[in-house]
């Protein structure tokens, strides 16, 4: 099974991409599903009484109940459309944090977050009077449960955690937590970017109170994210953005707002990536987790073996392999991330350098920036040698000036 072939840019460039974790590559049947969506059905949604638009309606509509049976959802209006992750955070943050925390109210988020369910949350605690702490990580890259338990307080009216850290690839046991911050009172945030391009989720096994990810993560285009809420908390709050679709009646000194999900849809919507992120769940499914996972285990568990064989790399990533997803971060001792990336580049590999936007986890790390190999199921062993390779090259090119 040549997964490859179905990865245009894959079979067109002669690289080995190891950069999914900050977008993936997209499939011809996307591609070609958002082609036939400008070719056929393109209209603007609930906006029009005549043929074409009701179909760009149906086909919009449809890929929310798609998406609610991907993630199990209880109601298709607890789907809600975004720009991606991070404008469904801040929706978060502006629509519930704002008007349900209050003085000496806590926010409690693991320091594995990525900035943008971070730095919205400074925001609000600083308006609200509210304070912002940390669960921190151990040794071995992991929460234990001692530090959640310790900082998830009576206090404690949000929590925010990331199923699985963009940085260090450590598997959040996030059932557990949200069960521990339900019996505070909490509710619970779980930003699933990272996890859901490899495993599946169910929210209502989960018992997540709200659950977002980006679509180009998991081989939808760039622009479409989707927020998951429980439908008794989205009709409590006040909507984010406001304007055309998300309104019931407008006078001159009031508005009513329409019901779910259109009171968080405001102004013409990206309806071509919400129907690539339907081709790309479709994709998804024809594949299937299970041989998904399979793939990456084994190219995963491969990279590692030979990565950790290097004397010359410092690894970023917990021991227990069972709780250890598809990201992998090290470092060649001595030498800058950056420069490593960019010999990496010039042999057609792929990586990224920096810090990830995760800058406080780097921090209690006591690093600045880190080179992230992060891999999909299109990946091969042989990308795990071609990796190793430039590494080599790089390595040679920098030893004699390491100290």
């Amino acid at each position: 099974m040549n997964i490859k072939k179905d990865f245009p840019i894959l079979e067109n460039r002669n690289i080995v991409y190891l950069d999914s974790g900050a977008t993936t590559q997209k499939p011809k049947q996307v591609i070609d599903a958002i082609d036939n969506y400008y070719n056929r059905y393109n209209a603007n949604p609930h906006r029009g009484a005549y043929s074409l638009s009701i179909e760009a309606t149906e086909k919009y509509e449809n890929t929310r109940k798609k998406i609610a049976k991907f993630v199990n959802a209880k109601f298709s209006e607890e789907i809600i459309f975004s720009k991606n992750a991070t404008e469904s955070l801040n929706l978060l943050a502006y629509s519930y944090g704002m008007d349900n925390l209050k003085q000496n109210d806590e926010v409690v988020l693991s320091i594995m977050e990525h900035h943008s369910n971070l730095v919205p949350w400074q925001k609000v605690t600083n308006v609200t009077n509210s304070k912002l702490k940390f669960m921190y990580i151990n040794e071995q890259f992991e929460l234990l449960d001692e530090e959640i338990e310790s900082k998830i307080t009576d206090r404690t009216k949000i929590v925010g955690i990331t199923h699985v850290s963009n940085v260090l690839g450590t598997i959040n046991n996030v059932k557990k937590i949200i069960k521990y911050a339900h019996k505070k009172g909490a509710i619970v945030i779980v930003d699933a970017s990272q996890s859901i391009p490899h495993m599946r989720i169910d929210v209502q096994d989960l018992d997540a109170d709200f659950l977002v990810f980006s679509g180009h993560k998991m081989l939808a285009p760039l622009g479409i994210g989707v927020l998951y809420g429980k439908r008794e908390l989205l009709n409590k709050m006040n909507p984010f953005l406001m304007g055309g679709d998300m309104i019931e009646y407008v006078y001159e000194q009031k508005t009513t707002f329409a019901p779910l999900p259109n009171k968080f849809e405001a102004g013409t919507q990206n309806v071509e990536g919400v129907i690539g992120i339907g081709a790309a769940i479709d994709y998804i499914e024809n594949i299937g987790y299970d041989k998904i996972q399979k793939i990456e285990k084994e190219v995963v568990s491969y990279a590692i073996d030979k990565l950790s064989k290097l004397e010359y790399l410092t690894l970023y990533l917990t021991p227990n392999k069972e709780n250890h997803s598809a990201v992998i971060s090290f470092n060649i001792n001595g030498v800058h991330p950056h420069d490593v990336a960019s010999i990496l580049d010039a042999e057609g590999v792929c990586v990224r350098s920096g810090n990830h936007c995760a800058q406080p986890l780097l921090r209690s790390m006591g690093l600045d920036s880190t080179c992230r190999a992060s891999f999909y199921f299109y990946n091969t062993k042989e990308d795990v040698d071609k990796l190793v390779k430039a590494l080599d090259k790089a390595y040679n090119m920098f030893k004699e000036y390491i100290k």
